[in-house]
């Protein structure tokens, strides 16, 4: 074999393996990301348990809070699907005056 062709399989495994290590390091960087995002979420509920375990939240009142959103959130829902529906009917309007000039 040349020392061209011993070369140019050298290249191709070496652009391979820069590849693999640059996708190892990107995997990296989203677990890093992610275990971030889970330690922040575990303080943030560290500290919602030492608040009801200490007497200054009470569960049953976290529950009524907590219904009292999600009904809120469902009212919203809808609220946003009737607002997309009416912008859809007035988009529909404008194309069709624009096609009538």
């Amino acid at each position: 074999m040349s020392a061209s062709a011993d070369n140019d399989g050298s290249d191709a495994g070496l652009d391979r393996l820069e590849e693999a290590v640059e996708r190892a390091l990107e995997r990296v960087r989203d677990l890093e990301a992610k275990l971030g995002e889970s330690r922040a979420r575990v303080r943030e509920l560290d500290g919602v348990l030492g608040r009801v375990t200490d007497g200054d939240m009470e569960p049953s009142g976290l529950l009524d809070r907590l219904r009292t959103l999600e009904t809120e959130n469902e009212d919203l829902r809808g609220r946003l699907e009737e607002g997309r529906a009416g912008v859809e009917r007035m988009l529909a309007k404008i194309r069709f005056l624009e096609e009538q000039r």
